[in-house]
């Protein structure tokens, strides 16, 4: 059901950087591939407006939305209509994330270099954003939280959601997003939502979107976040300049850090729970300890058989991008994991917290056996949208700080100038370019 990838004694030490992450298993996740799919897409949204998003989502979606905007009495329809113990479960999820992410706002900074001289940081969120919630195999309800609540806690004054219409919908809700979805938007005070999905709906936050008529649908945003598929992915790559973007989030990874401690029932637990959102997602476990991956082999046949979505699971697991990882002991496997980058990496060793305060490369980390990864997914208070594919060595997850711009504001007198005129005109002519020294004397040409 799931392969072995053996790195132990010196096929470990033998691999440098690169030859470590190609030993490592990834998924075939060729974004540079699915540009040429996406560019034509985007195409047609920039020029066409309104009426390419209909065509497309009657091509993609199977569903051709009666008004791309989502009517207002329909999120309030849906939030009514909200199963009460759902409604209670996105409550809690959002106050959590809210407690996490109100932490997380930066305070601006003064340095004073001289009297009369200052370099203020100011922290001012971007003006519009667009936020993308998935809606292929599952209802992700939670991404509405997940996206929605940094934006607002970073005090983002224009915030728009985008969803794919679900052709499964019926009676009011045909032609619009996954009704839960529309609930926790509504739950969150979110008034702008479309349903758009795919590549489409990235490309309409970017150029924005007008009727024929030259009535505008969608205001363009100055960036998008959200996770999504690998064309949503590659939308975001090819427009990323004309927008800013968090990640390119594709299908989701965990990883595990496992010693003889663990309980092979936990483990497969939570390498199913990640396998469960798609046949691209990858499930790995590194560990030293031969018996715990065979019995979490065991665990995975019997668990799987079990589950809902066994075939999707088997099928991920089976990938070349899901492995158990063999390695001599936990350092090796510090190496192992910081070399992979997860998403979500679970720490499930003794003396958990002291092995995961020496990792480097991870978009979350859960410590010991009462954090598993579903818990970051709902109601940990974390954010749950992360980078994949190795990004985690380089990007972080979504935070408040993802819609801040930190712009530095100098302001000097004549006499901090003067101050300090003299070296800005010798690194100026150290440069070869004595107009930029000269924008400085020329303040003092009286003296």
């Amino acid at each position: 059901m799931i392969s072995r990838t053996d790195l132990r004694g010196p096929a470990l030490a033998s691999l440098d950087a690169r030859g470590l992450r190609d030993a490592l298993p990834r998924a075939a996740f060729d974004v540079e591939a699915a540009l040429d799919a996406v560019r034509p897409i985007c195409d047609e949204v920039h020029h066409r407006g309104a009426d390419a998003l209909r065509e497309l989502s009657e091509r993609f979606d199977g569903v051709r939305p009666t008004r791309l905007r989502v009517p207002a009495e329909l999120l309030a329809s849906a939030l009514e209509q909200l199963d009460p113990d759902v409604r209670t479960a996105l409550e809690t999820s959002i106050e959590r994330a809210r407690a996490v992410h109100a932490d997380q706002r930066r305070t601006d900074v003064t340095t004073t270099l001289a009297d009369g001289g200052t370099v203020t940081e100011r922290w001012v969120p971007v003006d519009r954003v667009g936020l993308y919630v998935p809606g292929g195999k599952a209802p992700l309800l939670s991404s509405v939280v997940m996206n929605v609540v940094p934006a607002q806690e970073a005090q983002v004054p224009s915030i728009a959601v985008a969803s794919p219409p679900q052709r499964t919908n019926t009676g009011a809700f045909a032609g619009y997003p996954d009704p839960g979805v529309l609930a926790a938007c509504a739950l969150l005070g979110v008034e702008e939502v479309y349903a758009v999905g795919g590549a489409q709906a990235i490309a309409m936050f970017a150029y924005g979107a007008r009727e024929a008529d030259g009535t505008t649908v969608c205001e363009p945003v100055s960036l998008v976040t959200g996770p999504g598929n690998i064309y949503v992915v590659a939308a975001k790559r090819l427009l990323k300049g004309l927008i800013g973007i968090d990640s390119e989030a594709g299908p989701t990874e965990i990883a595990i850090l496992a010693d003889d401690s663990a309980d092979p029932g936990h483990v497969a637990a939570d390498l199913i729970s990640q396998a469960e959102h798609d046949e691209l997602a990858a499930a790995v476990l590194v560990t030293d300890s031969d018996a715990l991956a065979g019995a979490v082999e065991e665990a995975l046949t019997a668990q799987v058989a079990a589950t809902k979505h066994s075939e999707r699971i088997r099928v991920s697991l089976a990938g070349e991008q899901s492995a158990i990882v063999l390695v001599d002991d936990v350092e090796a496997g510090l190496r192992v994991v910081d070399a992979y980058a997860a998403e979500h990496l679970e720490i499930q060793t003794r003396d958990a917290s002291a092995v995961a305060a020496r990792v480097r490369n991870a978009g979350a980390i859960f410590v010991g056996p009462y954090a598993p990864v579903s818990l970051g997914d709902y109601c940990a208070g974390s954010n749950h949208v992360l980078p994949t594919g190795g990004c985690a060595c380089h990007s972080s997850g979504l935070s408040v700080q993802s819609f801040l711009r930190g712009i530095h504001v100098v302001d000097y007198s004549r006499d901090a100038l003067r101050e300090v005129s003299r070296a800005v005109v010798t690194l100026a002519e150290a440069e070869d370019l004595p107009a930029h020294g000269q924008a400085v004397t020329v303040r003092f040409a009286d003296e």
